[in-house]
């Protein structure tokens, strides 16, 4: 264990695009059931940013990825492999996302593959690119990058899906390096809660229910939920338990307690659960950033909080990182991230 490889953060970027919905928007949308008053105090969305028509998730996950290469410094022919995390709506069905960033940013020595965990599809990416660094001699340098842009399946008459109203455009990518020797990679765990996996799905335009010239309208804003009781029912039941499972197990993978976190980088939730969390995990507003000038940006939350984290400099050297996420299926994960050179 002791010559064991250490894995490392070699950069980070994300991209966001330059049009943004507002909460008085939102509240149109709506139809007046939310104020905008409710949409900025309860569902903590000022504003929220949207693609142009031509930055689909592929292109969100290439502009990105460019960004992360060029932070990071590094040829991107060097890059070994690379794991698109973004989601399954994009340009074309059946392509592979990760393939069309190898090309776009000239990662000419890699191969690629998409991976898919929903809004949990950045950790549990990290954790597998980890993997792979440990287990390839073969495998020095892993990209994980992807876009998402999932809001244009939003129906904001449906009050089912308030707390997917939130959700916004953009880019993320991550870097990382077999014995980089700064910004480790921890400990990660990871709960699934499988009883959930079709209680939410674009109900319109898969195999069960195919896109017809009667519903095709209808199918551009289906993302729904297919049991909203059951959801609801059981998401209060286990999420927060899970969570909080995670975290401890994370921290305990890496021979630490939560009381070690410095900073903890978490998906766009409403106001009140993120505060909720601070508050049980012990920690400070200014140890967090609340994404309310972004949204959900899907699996790029992390990225995006741990990038305005560093510009801030509330994450410096020697900083423990925690990332959280949840996805759709259900999926809960965290991870843990020593900032800064190796001890």
């Amino acid at each position: 264990m002791a010559n064991r490889p250490n894995i490392g953060i070699a950069g980070i970027g994300t991209y966001i695009p330059q049009n943004y919905m507002t909460a008085e928007q939102i509240s149109a949308a709506t139809n007046g059931v939310w104020s905008a008053q409710a949409v900025a105090d309860k569902l903590g969305i000022i504003r929220k940013p949207i693609a142009a028509p031509h930055e689909g998730t592929q292109e969100l996950g290439y502009l990105a990825a460019q960004k992360c290469i060029q932070n990071a410094g590094i040829d991107p022919a060097e890059i070994d492999v690379i794991l698109c995390m973004g989601e399954e709506y994009k340009e074309y069905p059946l392509t592979t996302s990760a393939l069309y960033i190898q090309d776009k940013i000239g990662a000419v020595n890699a191969w690629g593959i998409d991976v898919q965990n929903r809004c949990c599809t950045t950790v549990s990416a990290i954790k597998i690119a980890k993997d792979m660094l440990l287990a390839d001699d073969e495998i020095n340098t892993i990209l994980i990058a992807g876009g998402y842009r999932n809001g244009d399946f939003i129906d904001y008459a449906d009050s089912n899906v308030s707390f997917m109203f939130n959700l916004a455009d953009g880019g993320g990518a991550i870097l990382l390096k077999k014995n980089h020797n700064r910004n480790l990679v921890l400990g990660t765990h990871i709960i699934a809660d499988a009883s959930l996996a079709r209680t939410a799905a674009v109900e319109i335009g898969g195999q069960v229910n195919p896109i017809t010239s009667a519903n095709v309208e209808e199918a551009q804003k289906s993302l729904r939920l297919l049991d909203a009781e059951a959801m609801k029912h059981r998401l209060n039941e286990v999420s927060m338990p899970n969570w909080y499972k995670c975290i401890d197990r994370a921290f305990e993978k890496s021979g630490m307690t939560r009381a070690a976190m410095d900073y903890l980088a978490i998906l766009h939730i409403k106001r009140s659960g993120h505060e909720a969390m601070l508050k049980e995990l012990g920690l400070q507003p200014y140890q967090s950033t609340y994404l309310e000038n972004y949204g959900h940006l899907g699996q790029i939350d992390q990225l995006l909080s741990l990038e305005l984290a560093l510009n801030e400099g509330k994450v410096r050297d020697g900083s423990v990182v925690c990332m959280l996420s949840a996805g759709i299926g259900y999926v809960w994960a965290a991870n843990v991230i020593r900032w800064g050179n190796k001890a």
